[in-house]
């Protein structure tokens, strides 16, 4: 009964947005996928590879935890938390919300990578908030986090052709002539991500989005 009411006062405190200095400390940067092999290195999945690049770039276990795979290191006084969720892609908020309430990580504080259907490729976009558009992971934070305004950086995976299956598109892998695009895309995305934790969203944004236009 009393974890019960602890747990409801955190989530009273997170909800309205009021964190105690040291919360602000910390963050928690989410790269939206689907788990198992055949899901590897798709296009869909490229939040994933994200935090794959993170948690390698600065030496970090992604250990099998609650809902999700979990990796933490400290960057310039800062906590960071990178989670890749094993809910699957429509089940992704649930993740998102147990680990930002345990690790008690204000909401301004949760970066969310995700692929997107409609930026060109490898093309990124920092966004403090916004609709889900149609993005089914997405979709299922904001049900989750009782909020559609919480950070976002939106990974383009956009084809020039003019008509495609659209699932069969998002599921597939990145062509070889691709892959060059994306990995700079994956760098640049570490960059961002840890602007957003030393200079926050605003000022990263006004740095990034100007520069990946």
């Amino acid at each position: 009964m009393r974890c019960f009411f602890y747990f409801y006062k955190m989530l009273l405190r997170w909800l309205s947005g009021k964190s105690k200095p040291n919360d602000m400390k910390k963050f928690l940067i989410v790269g939206l996928g689907n788990i198992g092999f055949d899901y590897k290195n798709t296009r869909h999945n490229i939040g994933f590879e994200v935090i794959d690049y993170l948690a390698k770039k600065h030496e970090t276990d992604m250990e099998e935890v609650k809902l999700c795979k979990k990796g933490t290191f400290r960057y310039k006084g800062k906590k960071i938390i990178l989670l890749k969720p094993s809910t699957f892609m429509n089940r992704s908020g649930k993740a998102v919300r147990y680990w930002a309430l345990k690790e008690n990580v204000a909401i301004q504080n949760i970066l969310v990578i995700t692929d997107d259907l409609n930026l060109p490729l490898a093309k990124l976009r920092l966004k403090g908030k916004g609709s889900d558009g149609g993005h089914n992971g997405l979709k299922d934070i904001e049900a989750q986090l009782n909020t559609p305004n919480y950070p976002r950086l939106r990974f383009g995976i956009k084809n020039e052709e003019k008509s495609f299956n659209q699932i069969d598109f998002v599921l597939g892998k990145f062509s070889a002539e691709e892959n060059n695009q994306v990995i700079r895309g994956i760098i640049k995305c570490e960059e961002i991500a840890l602007s957003f934790t030393q200079m926050g969203l605003e000022k990263s944004m006004n740095l990034f989005n100007s520069k990946t236009s």
